[in-house]
């Protein structure tokens, strides 16, 4: 949006920070069905400028991260962890390929949360991510998350619900301790339409290098939609907080999907603005002595 100075001249808005359009409110209710799984917020005109935005970001993106890991040598503890959680096919998947895909591999460390191994059963339930985290100066991605510990354990009643109730209180005690020890925790909910999902689901069905995707226990939980927007609606209102608050991503375009991740990361990288450490070694002499080999 345009507006004028005094002097007659046209001058541009400042457009909001997406962080802030995407945001989850805090203390107020959530009803996933009030959103829109197709918008495209603040977002660019169409597929193609927003494909054409996205690679535009990789270059800044490339070399914050940079920045972050280099800072880290010098020991800068900070670092960036990205949460993704939706439903089958929301995309977390396309995510990790797509946006993950514009940073150098060697700074990032990926981890996809299946069902919890024997071993995993016998810890409390935050010990496996806490094992997961990314290192001083990484950017980690966690494909699924702590959250499926008040998500499928809450409609699949695997868990006594009052031990399932104190669970927000302590992803919330545990975000707030990873902020105190420099991580940007960064969370997306992908939130996918019912009727996308089945138009997704179809396409792995009827092509065969996409059965490998494919369960037929993925119909099985399609079932229990509602349950899950519901565990979905109860963790973003109890677990959106100052150190580490919620995204909501409108999933149903991918573009848009991997545009608004993309330039999330951005805006949350730049406000770390991490810097390059200066080196440790007089770089007059340094520079004389390789004159002289």
């Amino acid at each position: 949006m345009a507006k004028k100075d005094g002097g007659g001249k046209r001058r541009q808005a400042s457009q909001p920070a997406l962080r802030d359009v995407l945001r989850v409110p805090e203390g107020e209710r959530i009803d996933l069905s009030a959103y829109d799984a197709r918008a495209t917020p603040a977002g660019p005109a169409d597929k193609a400028a927003g494909v054409a935005a996205t690679t535009a970001l990789a270059p800044r993106l490339a070399s914050l991260q940079e920045r972050l890991y280099a800072a880290s040598t010098a020991g800068d503890r900070r670092r960036l962890l990205l949460v993704l959680q939706g439903m089958d096919t929301s995309g977390k998947g396309g995510t990790v390929k797509h946006v993950i895909g514009l940073f150098n591999p060697s700074g990032c460390r990926i981890h996809a949360f299946k069902a919890p191994t024997a071993e995993e059963r016998n810890h409390p339930f935050l010990w496996r991510v806490t094992k997961a985290l990314p290192q001083p100066g990484e950017i980690g991605i966690f494909d699924r998350s702590h959250y499926e510990d008040v998500l499928i354990a809450r409609v699949r009643d695997l868990v006594p619900r009052p031990r399932l109730d104190r669970r927000y209180a302590q992803i919330n005690g545990f975000e707030k301790s990873l902020a105190e020890d420099g991580v940007t925790v960064v969370k997306v909910f992908l939130h996918l339409s019912y009727e996308e999902q089945r138009t997704r689901l179809l396409e792995r069905v009827d092509n065969p290098e996409k059965h490998w995707k494919f369960s037929p226990g993925d119909i099985d939980e399609r079932a229990l939609w509602p349950s899950y927007q519901e565990a979905y609606s109860l963790a973003l209102e109890r677990c959106t907080t100052d150190e580490a608050p919620w995204y909501v991503v409108p999933a149903d375009r991918k573009w848009y999907r991997n545009w608004a991740i993309s330039k999330l990361l951005l805006e949350h990288l730049e406000a770390l603005d991490p810097a390059y450490p200066p080196g440790d070694f007089d770089v007059a002499e340094c520079r004389a002595r390789l004159l002289r080999t």
